[in-house]
């Protein structure tokens, strides 16, 4: 979906097909038909954006086969699909029954990670639509904590890697007139957690084609101001390259046995939930909602952030809510303003099949019906904001 901003500019709003992972090309092929395309019917619209994601084997087979990734570009357009967006930050296996860590591996000291996204960045260039000349990658922020923080050269390795990875996007621009741009994404409990943390080692690598993806459901997990974080990122001359619009699970009275009882029902096997509250000494947190729920490992007094994510347009029924306010104010600071802060916006709610039982969709026609029901919801809010819906 294609939005005319009132400084001219065009703002690309898709969702990621992350929410129905496939790790072969021919699964891949697969969401097109049997998903994408049925969202973009129910919308009523000739052309939609995906945010795509593109696990290890696919990747690979569309890199080693020129006709392959024709053939994938001809599906696109048949079914009245674009890419603008690639999500980088699975690697693969996001589909098995337990993702947990294993979604922060390989990280960015491991020259695989470097590999993995260069062969994104070239397949996104030749992706996008012809009237399109700029493109976006999604990437983990750098690493998982442990045992980056410890190890006192997982910070060099990852920025010569990032550093290598700028260089590469600069050749690839002049080869072929396309510009792709990185973005960290912020994440409870890795070694960059906020956007706040980013700024250090983006300033230390310099370069303009790697910046931030703000994720929203990440942000308000981690109970950052979005004014704060995006003037922070502005007058440090971070770009915001994407932005995730996601909300995540949010408790006011976590001390209450029936709000206890109610977030037990989103402690699920698959998914990692972080969860952070904020007291007068800062914020603290689990790695996991389940851990958070046992004993007293995290204060109960404050409200809690779950870092899953919600439907954007059906929060959860109470006591529980979503941080649903939080993605509206910060929508409203990236693309409100004179001019947008990103040009690329995807909806990212990859929990449907972790929600608990009762709310999960039944088949992918219900699925495709909420996709198209959140999508709605971003694309009401852009025109909200002064925004024009195109074609």
């Amino acid at each position: 979906m294609r939005f005319r901003h009132p400084d001219g500019s065009t703002v690309h709003l898709a969702y990621c097909t992350n929410v129905h992972p496939a790790e072969t090309l021919d699964g891949v092929r697969a969401q097109l038909r049997d998903h994408c395309e049925p969202v973009r019917r129910r919308l009523g619209r000739d052309r939609l954006g995906i945010g795509l994601w593109l696990a290890r084997d696919a990747a690979r087979a569309l890199t080693d086969d020129p006709a392959q990734l024709r053939s994938l570009r001809t599906e696109l357009d048949a079914r009245g699909l674009e890419v603008v967006t690639l999500n980088g930050f699975p690697y693969e296996g996001f589909g098995s029954d337990e993702v947990k860590y294993r979604v922060y591996r390989p990280d960015w000291t491991d020259p695989e990670r470097l590999a993995h996204t260069t062969d994104l960045a070239r397949l996104l260039a030749a992706l996008l639509p012809d009237d399109v000349t700029e493109g976006t990658v999604s990437t983990l922020p750098l690493a998982w904590r442990t045992p980056y923080d410890t190890d006192p050269g997982a910070a060099r390795t990852a920025r010569t890697a990032l550093t290598t990875l700028a260089q590469r996007l600069d050749a690839l621009a002049e080869l072929t007139g396309r510009s792709i741009r990185i973005g960290l994404e912020p994440e409870p409990g890795c070694t960059v957690e906020t956007t706040a943390d980013a700024i250090g080692p983006l300033i230390g690598i310099g370069h303009d084609r790697i910046g931030v993806c703000v994720d929203t459901c990440h942000l308000a997990t981690s109970f950052e101001d979005p004014d704060t974080a995006l003037d922070a990122l502005t007058a440090a001359g971070v770009p915001v390259v994407k932005s995730q619009l996601s909300a995540a699970l949010h408790a006011e009275h976590p001390h209450l046995p029936e709000v206890r009882a109610a977030l037990a029902a989103f402690a699920e096997p698959r998914f990692l939930h972080q969860t952070r509250t904020r007291t007068t000494a800062g914020l603290r947190g689990t790695d996991d909602l389940d851990e958070a729920l046992a004993g007293r490992s995290l204060p109960d007094s404050t409200p809690w952030r779950a870092h899953f994510h919600v439907p954007l347009h059906a929060p959860p029924a109470p006591p529980l809510t979503s941080t649903l306010p939080v993605l509206a104010a910060t929508l409203a600071r990236l693309v409100g303003g004179p001019e947008p802060l990103t040009r690329h916006l995807e909806v990212e709610t990859y929990t449907w099949q972790a929600l608990p039982p009762a709310l999960r969709p039944r088949n992918r026609a219900q699925l495709a019906d909420g996709i198209a029901a959140e999508l709605t919801l971003a694309r009401d809010l852009l025109v909200d904001l002064g925004l024009k819906e195109l074609p």
